[in-house]
């Protein structure tokens, strides 16, 4: 007989079923269907199986803020779980449940238990859920069992919250229906946290403008409707489409429409038209030491890490109750202590590298680093631009689920000696190796049998968005070649960095070269008809596309420097061997 787990309930609920587990995290951005509840990461365990209707225990999320916005659709669809039972702190799915059950009245279980117990579930079939305890057995006909949820509407108890007189305004509605649930939002948020105050936020970033489907887009009017404002200068992340050219690429009015009216509630909230998953090249980009609330995984990686702003990694829709009220849970990466590294991961084989060391380099780093803060040492003498920070940032956002690195010598908060040995007190140390990379490599560009040839039909550059340097080195890669017919490609970049290029002639050149360059949207969200229907494979140059590039679409992904995506754009093909950086440790 197996004991009872006593478990903490973040959401309390009944509910008993079929036990889905493993021990990886999962992104359900990306990593899940929200129509279906199929696990779509290629690279996850799970990959096929259905979440609808069973028990999933997993250790946490990890990957995109999304998630939430995904789970809630689950919700709404009928094809979630019965219950998520996670390992470790895990805000970004349990706030998409918090969000379904204050706004739509419909939620399941969360709960949370000891890795030790996490572990214990990988070989159980069946459990039951109830009073925050899980049983196991066969299933039973108890009407106890079934899915239960606590009313919404009731009085909040936040005694060992501290709330300031326009905090308790907020709560009590005297600043408008949307505040006051933005409110509930995340004073329920700081319960489940433990959290015992709240700041003033000064800058904010929506990742929800993302449409997953119509709980998304219902989210934003109910709140718009409400007479909802942001409270603080709030930037949009990318969205589903570029509004530009969607008609006119023949992307289909069920998706471009919503799309559109789900941008339109939040600019309408107040909201600034950026359309960007990479805020920080924006010239307001925050400062070191001011405190913000940003949602997009890779965006809040880049905040703490390379600008020394503070956020937590903040679930999507709690970042718009936070820019509606100004205000924010005094945890995580907002206090100076949380910021410290937790383990060394050490690097020292970068000579002669391209620029795939970074993308390949941050994914690594993230697996190994799984929730914790990392420093990244070898790297002191090694030239690194911002560009290489961003590829390193969306790599290891995409693996892990810390909200922050650094990098000795490198990053804002770990340049001095002083700033180093403080991180690199009382931490554990991995090292990395140029054969880890080699093998990464070989895992991103799987040509084993059932998976494809050498023949390239998409070129996808822009994961995050492309920054003005990468659009001119991208120029002078084209520069003088034709792009093969059979071959498309397509750059994304914001609003900024196109009128910019553009005005300097930039656009003008990579379009003269053949390639589409996109504003607004971005990979992660794009879609046919912009991916051609008939097309197989594809190249990236980002990690993170190389991660999530097949679950989204279908197609084969390939994983390469921009050179060799160029190079693939004129031939129609890429090679099945590493960098030359790397062939060369392979026969070391």
């Amino acid at each position: 007989m197996i004991k009872p787990i006593k478990a903490r309930e973040l959401i309390p609920g009944s509910t008993e079923g079929q036990i889905l587990a493993s021990n990886v995290p999962l992104s359900f951005w990306g990593g899940v269907d929200p129509e279906t509840g199929v696990v779509i990461d290629s690279h996850h365990p799970l990959v096929g199986n259905s979440v609808a209707g069973k028990i999933l225990a997993i250790p946490s999320g990890r990957g995109s803020c999304t998630g939430s916005g995904v789970i809630l659709q689950l919700i709404l669809n009928d094809c979630a779980p019965l219950a998520l039972i996670f390992g470790r702190e895990e805000m970004i799915l349990t706030i998409g449940v918090l969000v379904s059950q204050e706004m739509f009245g419909k939620s399941i279980p969360v709960l949370n238990v000891p890795m030790s117990s996490l572990d214990q579930l990988q070989d159980i079939n069946w459990a039951q859920i109830s009073g925050g305890q899980i049983s196991f057995g066969v299933a039973t006909d108890d009407p106890e069992l079934e899915t239960s949820l606590k009313q919404s509407d009731r009085k909040l108890d936040t005694p060992s919250l501290h709330l300031t007189p326009f905090d308790q305004e907020l709560l009590d509605g005297l600043h408008g229906k949307s505040a006051q649930i933005a409110m509930r939002v995340i004073l329920r948020t700081a319960q489940i946290e433990g959290v015992t105050s709240l700041i003033n936020i000064t800058n904010g970033h929506i990742d929800c403008c993302i449409y997953t489907g119509p709980a998304t887009l219902e989210f934003a009017q109910r709140l718009c409707d409400m007479g909802g404002r942001f409270r603080i200068p709030t930037s949009l992340n990318s969205i589903s489409v570029d509004q530009r050219l969607w008609r006119s690429q023949g992307v289909d009015p069920a998706l471009g429409e919503p799309s559109e009216e789900l941008a339109r509630a939040y600019l309408e909230m107040g909201a600034r038209p950026t359309f960007t998953c990479a805020p920080y090249l924006l010239e307001e980009a925050p400062k070191l030491g001011e405190n913000i609330i940003w949602a997009e995984s890779n965006a809040v990686v880049f905040a703490n890490s390379v600008l020394g702003a503070r956020t937590i990694k903040c679930p999507d829709y709690l970042d718009v109750m936070c820019a509606l009220t100004g205000r924010a849970l005094n945890t995580g990466c907002h206090i100076t202590k949380n910021r410290k590294a937790r383990m060394e991961v050490h690097f020292a084989s970068a000579e002669g590298a391209d620029d795939t060391l970074f993308p390949l380099l941050g994914y690594l780093v993230g697996d190994i680093a799984a929730e914790c803060i990392p420093i990244v040492t070898g790297l002191e003498k090694q030239s690194i631009t911002i560009e290489d920070l961003k590829a390193f940032g969306a790599a290891f956002a995409t693996t892990s689920s810390s909200p922050m690195f650094h990098i000795a010598g490198i990053t804002i908060e770990a340049r001095s000696t002083a700033e180093i040995q403080y991180h690199l007190k009382d931490t554990t140390r991995v090292t990395i190796t140029r054969s880890d990379l080699v093998k990464q490599w070989y895992r991103f560009n799987d040509y084993s049998e059932g998976h494809g040839d050498n023949h390239i039909d998409l070129v996808s550059l822009g994961n995050p968005h492309f920054s003005y340097d990468e659009i001119v080195k991208a120029v002078d890669l084209c520069s003088g070649r034709k792009k093969n017919e059979r071959a498309t490609m397509v750059i994304t970049c914001n609003r900024d960095t196109y009128s910019r290029a553009a005005r300097d002639g930039h656009i003008s050149a990579l379009e003269d070269f053949g390639a589409l360059i996109i504003t607004d949207t971005c990979w992660c969200m794009i879609q046919e008809p912009v991916i051609p229907p008939g097309s197989r494979t594809i190249i990236t140059s980002s990690a993170k596309y190389a991660h999530y590039g097949k679950g989204l679409t279908g197609r084969q992904v390939r994983f390469g420097g921009l050179a060799q995506c160029v190079e693939a754009a004129c031939t129609g093909k890429t090679t099945n061997k590493p960098p030359q950086w790397l062939i060369d440790t392979e026969s070391a």
